[in-house]
């Protein structure tokens, strides 16, 4: 079959689908609504943003910009439309949630390659190269047909994010390394509590806002993503016995063992990010910053990521994909979007990019494209395929995931935001002559940020 099959009509299958086209294909682009609408969407149109209208941050030192900016340089379609649709939002990149899926769905439909499809999909083709975007609300009957496909073991439903903080930020004046009784070696920064901190941070903890649930989300947790605010309500001392467990721990400044601790993990390979061990949560953002200060050692944490609960249906990707978003075991099938374990809707665009260029070239009989390893496309293709699988739960893009500067680099500019640009001019030179080499039939637009 000479064509492309996208399952969505959310941002990474419309993307997915205009890559694909845009690369020679035909494709039909299958949407189940109007005729079997989700709890979350309210129209029909393709690519509806259900939550916050913005894309995040598109000031120039953020990681998140770097990975807006190379998908603007590589023409795509929900870029296109969050200029043309964009509402002032500071330094964010905000759009009119009406107009912005007007204008997708006008582009996809005028596309003369692809064919939109209403109808629900509940069986993955195998002799079609496909691509699987439904997102985070998959309906019941496809979410069977993946966990067949990828292993009933390899599907989750629920996501429990902990905030992740950077390491530069953590008082090590406070915080120790260590690991419980010893074993391990230090992989642990722990930060110590006496009881006086504790019942402060306790209660402040208990009385902290949460976010509201939506309508499409349970309203039971499972014990094993239970929020840290909810297990506390449980009891004074349940934190302590829980993810606040101090035994085993030594605290050098006094020599004894403390009243509790927060241990920090740990989150990448480059050592300057940490992630918070049994610490999701269901709190406003601006609650977690205000109460998580409170913990001894992080009272000037900076958060690469809060904490988060919700439900999600994302495969065990490290698993099932490689780095080109191909199944490893079935190489006409793709997957792209949040159902792959990235979180956000330009990560999950990133995702459709890379897919549909990939499946486009694969029904062609072309080599797949690897994203570059400087790029933010190329890191998150990199940790949806080379993460580690045990406790594999979705990432937004962060300076933490990019490739790191090297020890000359580093050494060349002293503060953060110098680094951070500096790996971002990097990235982006190294992105365009990666276009400009891997775009044989087509060139690529670049958009100058606004």
């Amino acid at each position: 079959m000479n064509e492309v099959t996208v399952i969505g009509g959310g941002l990474a299958g419309v993307e997915a689908a205009w890559q694909a086209a845009s690369a020679g294909a035909r494709v039909r682009l299958f949407e189940m609504r109007p005729i079997k609408q989700t709890p979350a969407h309210r129209t029909d149109k393709l690519a509806e943003i259900v939550c916050s209208n913005s894309l995040k941050s598109d000031e120039q030192g953020s990681a998140s910009y770097l990975l807006k900016e190379e998908l603007r340089r590589g023409d795509s379609l929900v870029m296109e439309a969050a200029t043309a649709t964009r509402v002032p939002a500071g330094a964010a990149l905000a759009v009119d949630r009406q107009q912005f899926a007007e204008y997708i769905t006008e582009r996809i439909e005028s596309h003369s390659r692809i064919e939109i499809v209403r109808e629900e999909v509940t069986a993955i083709p195998r002799d079609a190269v496909a691509i699987i975007a439904t997102g985070p609300l998959t309906s019941d009957a496809l979410t069977f047909e993946i966990m067949k496909l990828t292993g009933d073991d390899q599907l989750y439903f629920y996501d429990a994010i902990a905030p992740i903080i950077a390491a530069d930020s953590v008082d090590r004046s406070i915080a120790f390394l260590a690991a419980r009784y010893n074993k391990g070696g230090d992989d642990y920064l722990n930060c110590p509590f006496d009881e006086e901190q504790y019942a402060a941070f306790y209660q402040a903890l208990i009385e902290a806002k949460s976010v509201p649930l939506q309508r499409f989300e349970e309203t039971h947790w499972f014990e094993s993503c239970l929020p840290i605010e909810e297990l506390a309500r449980r009891g004074v001392d349940t934190l302590r016995y829980g993810p606040m467990k101090p035994v085993g721990l030594r605290d050098p400044r006094t020599g004894r063992e403390p009243y509790a601790a927060v241990q920090l993990r740990q989150e990448n390979l480059m050592a300057d990010a940490y992630s918070m061990v049994g610490f999701q949560n269901h709190l406003r953002y601006g609650e977690q910053a205000r109460v998580l200060r409170m913990i001894p050692g992080l009272e000037q944490a900076e958060f690469l990521q809060f904490g988060q609960i919700h439900r999600n249906t994302y495969i065990n990707a490290p698993r099932v994909l490689a780095a080109t978003m191909q199944m490893r075991s079935a190489s006409n099938l793709f997957f792209a979007g949040q159902i792959t374990g990235v979180e956000g809707y330009v990560e999950s665009v990133a995702m459709g990019w890379l897919a549909g260029n990939n499946a486009a070239r694969h029904l062609q009989g072309e080599e797949l494209l690897l994203a570059p390893p400087r790029s933010a496309i190329g890191a998150l293709a990199r940790y949806v395929s080379g993460a580690e699988t045990k406790n594999y739960q979705p990432v937004n893009i962060t300076f933490a995931l990019l490739e790191p500067l090297s020890a000359e680099q580093a050494r060349s500019v002293r503060r953060k935001r110098d680094r951070h640009l500096l790996q971002i001019k990097l990235a982006l030179e190294e992105w365009d002559q990666w276009l400009l080499k891997v775009w044989k039939n087509r060139e690529p637009i670049l958009v100058a940020a606004s």
